[in-house]
């Protein structure tokens, strides 16, 4: 059997998911792929065999995935650069003769230009194309929003001052922790009947941030509100704010997506995939807030 190569283990996702597999299967059968050598040490030091290549770098990629049976494939995370990046990635898999790709890509109802979050979107609409004529086996994991990207879309002086200010309306989302995806990723890796499908994954329940604001609430024993503005006046007050434009954008389309219901859809896959539900935001919410 070939070797399992894990992607983005420098991030949260991709070293979680390598812990988790490194549970499952010897540290022989496992290698990794980092972008600079003074990152790698280490991942030598667990026993995997470490690859160095970068997804601006076809050739690196072909060097890396030889003797590959199955890629854990993280989307990358500069979205202007992403679409060539994954291109890369798909043609080295291919030159390589990987076995089976595991794609990390994400949960959505607007395909089209329509959505608030094209300009996210349209780089995983293209790789899952390119996936799926590329003659490779491959498993499309659609991910919902990271649970643990709640902090960062309340901001962190929301206790200080007692709003939650997204103009997401009522739009709800099922977030999802980064451990459950990583469960589901290792199964897609080691278990079977998993090839050339697509997973849904996501938490158990849809939340608001009406709703969130009110679990923080009981969390902290703060009283915390939840404003939904415009979404010129979002961006107005985060440019104020001295907020980057791109950042800007980003966070305004995702709460607008959220405002659309493009998040809001709950999937039992993940528990298929991992024999139990996902965790709650509320189980979050309290380790992350509570006293």
């Amino acid at each position: 059997m070939g070797k399992i190569l894990v992607t983005g283990v420098t991030g949260h996702l991709g070293r979680i998911v390598l812990d988790k597999l490194l549970a499952k299967v010897p540290a022989s059968n496992v290698k990794v792929l980092v972008r600079d050598e003074a990152k790698a040490a280490p991942f030598r030091q667990l026993g995997v065999e470490v690859a160095i290549g970068s997804y601006d770098d076809k050739t690196s990629l072909v060097n890396a995935f030889k003797d590959v049976d199955k890629l854990y494939f993280i989307s990358g995370s500069d979205v202007a650069k992403r679409s060539q990046q994954h291109e890369n990635v798909v043609n080295a898999a291919v030159e390589a003769k990987v076995g089976h790709v595991v794609y990390t890509s994400f949960q959505r109802k607007n395909e089209t230009s329509t959505s608030p979050i094209y300009f996210v979107a349209s780089s995983h609409l293209l790789t899952e194309n390119l996936l799926k004529s590329s003659g490779l086996k491959y498993t499309i994991l659609k991910h919902g929003i990271y649970t643990e990207m709640i902090p960062m879309f309340i901001g962190d002086r929301v206790l200080e001052t007692g709003m939650i200010f997204q103009p997401a309306g009522e739009g709800k989302t099922a977030f999802i922790l980064r451990s459950d995806l990583a469960d589901a990723g290792v199964e897609a890796l080691t278990g079977e009947g998993h090839e050339n499908r697509s997973y849904e994954l996501t938490g158990p329940a849809a939340v608001s941030y009406a709703e969130i604001a009110a679990k923080l609430s009981a969390v902290t024993g703060k009283n915390v509100s939840y404003v939904s503005p415009a979404p010129e006046v979002f961006a107005a007050e985060l440019t104020k704010a001295g907020v980057p434009a791109e950042y800007i954008g980003l966070f305004t389309g995702f709460s607008v997506a959220t405002k659309e219901g493009e998040f809001a859809g709950t999937s039992s896959d993940l528990e298929k995939l991992i024999g139990k539900k996902g965790g709650s935001v509320e189980a979050f919410l309290e380790q992350e807030y509570g006293k």
